[in-house]
């Protein structure tokens, strides 16, 4: 082989959606958020700028938990610099409009963004099913606690 090796790692990132109520909830106030950016790309802001830039931007996703789950992710798209008015640099992680439903995951509260390996990340629902409700958190917690989710 010839040159340095192609780094084909991924990771995701994992983000509290805080005061969300459901996916569309979320869907919906992104769209109103794009319609404010020049260039109509929606993109989360963040205090911190990942590490693993070059493994997020090789198919990586944000992961968004709702209500204590896991049921959503948005492809990352790029990182762009941005800075408050403040001054201060700040990461604007832009994601894919497409909101794409997962298998729902419980996930206990933590502070700013986390990394999520591939095969900790939960499947995305198949198309058909994206519709369906979520199971009651009551239950999912102890589906989860036995071993079936």
């Amino acid at each position: 082989m010839v040159g340095n090796p192609v780094n084909k790692k991924t990771v995701h990132l994992i983000k509290l959606s805080v005061g969300t109520e459901s996916v569309e909830q979320l869907t919906e106030w992104q769209s109103q958020r794009a319609k404010l950016v020049p260039d109509g790309q929606y993109y989360h802001q963040t205090r911190m700028w990942p590490k693993r830039v070059d493994e997020l931007l090789n198919g990586g996703s944000i992961y968004w938990v709702i209500k204590g789950e896991i049921c959503a992710r948005q492809r990352i798209l790029r990182l762009d610099e941005k800075f408050g008015e403040d001054g201060v640099r700040r990461c604007g992680i832009v994601l894919a409009p497409e909101v794409v439903p997962t298998v729902c995951a419980l996930k206990r509260p933590f502070q700013g963004w986390r990394y999520l390996t591939p095969e900790d990340a939960p499947a995305d629902l198949p198309k058909g099913r994206a519709q369906e409700d979520a199971l009651p958190v009551e239950l999912s917690r102890a589906l989860a606690d036995i071993g079936v989710l």
